[in-house]
C-alpha cells in the first residue's frame, strides 16, 4: 500500500509540480526586483493558453520540427520515472537504469537541436551548436558524479544510488552536489550560463533554438523544459539532502521543502548575478567536472 501511494504521489509531482517550481523561481526574482511579479501559477496559465492556440509551421520544416518538442516532454518524463524523489524508490528501477537516464537526456537534447536545425535558420543553428558544445562539457561532470555514487552504494541502479544515501560520505556528497548544481544551471540555460528571458540572438543559447515554435509546439517546449529542470533539481536534492525521517510522509515533506528551497536558491542566483560571457561558460563547466573528479579521487585513494 505504501509503495502504491509513493508511486502515485511521484507521478502527480512529476506531471504537475514542474510549472510550480518555475513559478517559485519567478516570484523570488520579482521579490528581489521590488515588484509583485506574475502570479505563482502563471506558468500553468501560459501553458493552457499555448495549448489552445493554433500551430504555425514553416514550409521548410519537416516532421523533425514536430518531433523536437514531443521528444523534450517524453524524454524528461522518462527520466523522471527513473529518478527517486527523496528517500523513496523510483517507479521504475533496474540495474543499469543510470545509462538509460543518460541516453534519455541526450536524446531529448539531440532532437531539440535537430528541430532547430530543421528550420534552416542560421540563428537557430547557432543556438543548437552552442547547446551541444556546452552539454558535451557538462556531461562528464554528471557521469563522474554517478561513478562516485556507484562506488559509494555499490550499485548501478539510481534508486540504491540516490534514495539510500546517508551522511557517511558528506565531503563526497558536497562535491557532487556542487558539480551537479552547476550542471543544472547550464543544462537548463539559467543564469549565469544563459538568460531564459533574453531575446538578443547573439547571446541566446536555448531560447534561440525555439524561436520558430508556436502554439501547442511551444507549449510542449516549455513544459518539457520545466520537467527537465524539476528532475535535475531532484537529482541535486537527493545528493545534497541525504536525510531520512524514518516515515514515508515525513520524507515527502522533506523533499517538498528541499525543492522549495532549491527553487528559491535559483531565483536568488538569477537576481544577484549577471550572465557571464560565453567564453567563461566552458571554464565554469570544467570546474564542475573537477568537483566530480575530486569526489571520485576521494573514494579511490589508498
Amino acid at each position: 500500500m505504501t509503495y502504491l501511494f509513493d508511486t502515485l504521489l511521484h507521478a502527480v509531482l512529476l506531471l504537475a509540480a514542474p510549472p510550480l517550481f518555475l513559478g517559485v523561481i519567478n516570484k523570488t526574482k520579482a521579490f528581489f526586483a521590488g515588484r509583485m511579479g506574475p502570479p505563482l501559477l502563471q506558468v500553468y496559465f501560459d501553458l493552457f493558453k499555448l495549448f489552445r492556440k493554433g500551430l504555425l509551421l514553416s514550409r521548410t520544416t519537416t516532421w523533425v520540427f514536430l518531433a523536437g518538442p514531443a521528444a523534450g516532454v517524453v524524454t524528461a518524463l522518462g527520466a523522471g520515472i527513473l529518478v527517486p524523489f527523496g528517500h523513496h524508490a523510483a517507479p521504475l528501477s533496474f540495474t543499469g537504469d543510470v545509462l538509460l537516464l543518460a541516453y534519455l537526456m541526450a536524446m531529448g537534447r539531440f532532437l531539440t537541436a535537430a528541430a532547430a536545425l530543421d528550420t534552416g535558420s542560421s540563428f537557430e543553428g547557432m543556438g543548437a551548436a552552442r547547446e551541444v558544445t556546452f552539454s558535451s562539457l557538462a556531461e562528464p561532470a554528471t557521469f563522474l558524479g554517478l561513478v562516485a555514487l556507484a562506488r559509494v552504494s555499490g550499485s548501478l541502479s539510481l534508486t540504491p544510488m540516490l534514495a539510500g544515501l546517508d551522511a557517511g560520505h558528506m565531503a563526497v556528497l558536497v562535491l557532487i552536489a556542487g558539480a551537479w548544481f552547476l550542471v543544472l544551471l547550464a543544462e537548463n540555460c539559467r543564469i549565469p550560463f544563459d538568460d531564459p528571458n533574453t531575446h538578443l540572438e547573439l547571446t541566446m543559447i536555448h531560447e534561440v533554438m525555439v524561436l520558430d515554435h508556436s502554439g501547442p509546439g511551444f507549449g510542449m517546449v516549455l513544459y518539457g523544459a520545466a520537467i527537465k529542470l524539476f528532475v535535475m533539481a531532484a537529482l541535486v536534492l537527493d545528493v545534497a539532502l541525504p536525510l531520512d525521517s524514518g516515515h514515508t510522509l515525513g520524507n515527502w515533506v522533506l523533499f517538498a521543502a528541499g525543492m522549495a528551497v532549491l527553487s528559491v536558491a535559483i531565483g536568488v542566483i538569477e537576481s544577484t548575478m549577471a550572465r557571464v560571457r560565453l567564453v567563461t561558460v566552458p571554464k565554469l563547466l570544467v570546474c564542475a567536472c573537477l568537483l566530480s573528479a575530486f569526489a571520485v579521487v576521494m573514494l579511490v585513494r589508498p
